[in-house]
């Protein structure tokens, strides 16, 4: 049996609907219904109200004295899609504190890394970590996650660099998901190459160790369908990371790409190899922008690794003139974005990069759901999956005008109100 819920009324819902998937949006594009509320089947969006709507069919389910399947909305509320958060590394073990420390002394990242600190530190740990302590850690970092609004979110394998520990970390991402426990859901990525483990003497080595030892398994348990690699110095070529993202979209993984954090190059081969994003891009400039649009390929940003590593933010005001897709996600890793808070991040970088309302909050709603090639969320409209958020407030600016100090107080995840 079908279960019907309304929900309402909301001073706003943000719908995020009919807006361009590129380029700049402008505040006044936002639709934005006021009085009106939800109708839920299951876990699917049945129907969005106007206040007359809304008000005719309050009035049919409050004839039945009691009636669970209306939740009235006690106080103002404005109502915007579940927050998503396309690139994340939140299955870890351990700390890197102490590699915080040694940057903000003057240490820089590729020199701490070199010195056994970095990936590779967090790497040991995580290899030492049980399934179920890693299961427990991901919970928790999902609940918090889930606090603040976000509803899905993306989770990147990378700290087991060989077969055992890279497939026990999928397999931790996947368990979770199947449990469908009141945590955002999980989209698991493979970056198994992340960066070249002590055991392997070549970088090519390890590429193929990963192309004929641990993405047959991966797809044979469909642990993933997604793949990435880290293109940088330190970590992998340009060159010879083209190579392997096409063997690995030729078995039929959709490709994203870690490019042009510290310098350029990565964008190229996220362009040449269609991948879905290029995520980082702090170092890109016009050259990189053209490629990318000729590409088709999102431009996903992250500050919270510029804050964790105190450097200048993405250029995403001259990416979204240029007429791209520009998307904002959290980063959140033990190294240089601990911090995991999209909602924070989102609005500093907004003020710091002129983008309107409308373009940071879809930045994490709808064209969030486009960087993980997700058609079914992102947008409040029938037939999408019933995530959406509410925060306490009369108007939607008041969301990024605390700069995520406002928090959502009502949070519904396919169709369940789980806060």
């Amino acid at each position: 049996m079908v279960q019907k819920t309304l929900v309402g009324p909301f001073k706003q819902i943000l719908t995020m609907n009919n807006l361009p998937d590129k380029g700049p949006i402008k505040d006044n594009q936002l639709e934005i219904i006021e009085g009106g509320g939800i109708l839920i089947e299951d876990e699917i969006i049945a129907a969005v109200y106007e206040k007359k709507q809304f008000d005719e069919e309050r009035k049919h389910y409050k004839k039945k004295s009691g009636d669970k399947s209306y939740f009235k909305v006690e106080k103002d509320a404005v109502l915007v899609p579940g927050f998503i958060d396309s690139h994340t590394h939140m299955i870890y073990a351990g700390s890197r504190a102490k590699d915080y420390a040694r940057r903000n002394a003057g240490e820089s990242y590729l020199d701490i890394a070199r010195k056994g600190g970095g990936i590779l530190s967090t790497v040991k740990k995580t290899r030492e970590a049980s399934f179920k302590q890693l299961k427990q850690l991901l919970f928790e970092r999902g609940l918090t996650h889930i606090k603040c609004g976000i509803t899905t979110t993306e989770v990147k394998s990378g700290y087991g660099l060989d077969l055992e520990n890279e497939l026990k970390t999928l397999r931790v991402i996947k368990n979770l998901k199947e449990s469908r426990s009141l945590i955002p859901e999980l989209i698991p990525t493979c970056l198994s190459a992340h960066v070249k483990p002590a055991e392997f003497e070549t970088h090519e080595e390890y590429l193929n160790y990963i192309l004929k030892e641990i993405l047959p398994i991966i797809k044979e348990e469909k642990l993933s369908n997604r793949v990435d690699i880290f293109i940088e110095e330190g970590a992998f070529t340009p060159e010879i990371s083209l190579k392997f993202l096409e063997t690995a979209k030729k078995m039929g993984f959709k490709i994203t790409v870690h490019a042009d954090q510290f310098s350029t190059g990565g964008s190229e081969v996220a362009a040449k190899v269609g991948a879905i994003s290029a995520d980082h891009l702090e170092a890109s400039g016009e050259t990189e922008f053209s490629l990318l649009k000729q590409g088709n390929v999102i431009a996903t940003v992250l500050p919270g690794a510029s804050m964790g590593l105190g450097m200048h933010y993405a250029p995403a005001r001259r990416m979204l003139d240029a007429g791209l897709c520009v998307v904002i996600a959290s980063d959140w890793n033990p190294g240089t974005a601990p911090m995991g808070d999209l909602l924070i991040q989102a609005a500093v970088l907004g003020a710091n990069q002129k983008l309107s309302i409308a373009e940071t909050l879809s930045a994490i709603t709808n064209r969030a759901a486009m960087a993980l090639d997700l058609n079914d969320r992102g947008i409040i409209k029938p037939g999408y999956l019933a995530d959406f958020i509410a925060f306490p407030c009369s108007d939607h600016e008041d969301i990024f005008y605390n700069q995520g100090v406002l928090r959502p107080n009502q949070i519904w995840r396919k169709g369940t109100r789980i806060i």
